[in-house]
């Protein structure tokens, strides 16, 4: 499943959503079913059938979960899950690739950083603020695409103006 970043600029930069890809559905699955056969084996009767009628749905209300991230750059704000932030605030947007993300997120991350990253996507954008107000120093949030999400975010600050 592919991020659908859009070409409407106008409301619109940016909108992709951090799903799960197959193999995750498919291991997260298995490791269920293995576990509710491993009790269903252990019980007899309509107690044995439990395990999966339990198992399987919470799995899978969990595995969408894990995939329920949206990210967008709408009507002049990059929008995250819940969390939104105001493009007039941003100073610069620097696309990441693999390497570039574990070097933000590793030993020298600042600990007051709002992340949101997926292990699954491999790409990322490091968004740097310049509000006196917040105490947060950047953004790294996960993306497939994460060079146009970076010059969404650019293109729409441009749009906005300079920070009040």
């Amino acid at each position: 499943m592919t991020a659908r970043p859009t070409a409407d600029t106008r409301t619109t930069g940016y909108a992709e959503r951090l799903r799960l890809p197959w193999w995750g559905w498919l291991g997260g699955l298995l490791c269920t079913g293995l576990l509710a056969t491993e009790l269903w084996l252990g019980g007899g009767g309509l107690r044995a059938w439990l395990s999966y009628a339990v198992l399987l749905p919470l799995a899978i209300g969990g595995l969408w979960w894990l995939g329920r991230i949206r990210v967008s750059v709408t009507d002049g704000e990059l929008r995250v899950d819940d969390a939104r932030l105001p493009v007039r605030y941003v100073a610069d947007a620097i696309a990441l690739d693999a390497a570039g993300r574990r070097e933000v997120l590793g030993v020298g991350a600042d600990p007051l950083a709002f992340v949101v990253q997926r292990p699954w996507v491999p790409g990322a954008v490091q968004v740097v603020l310049d509000d006196p107000e917040d105490p947060t120093p950047y953004w790294v949030v996960s993306s497939r695409h994460p060079v146009r999400l970076a010059e969404a975010i650019l293109a729409a600050r441009e749009a906005a103006g300079p920070c009040d």
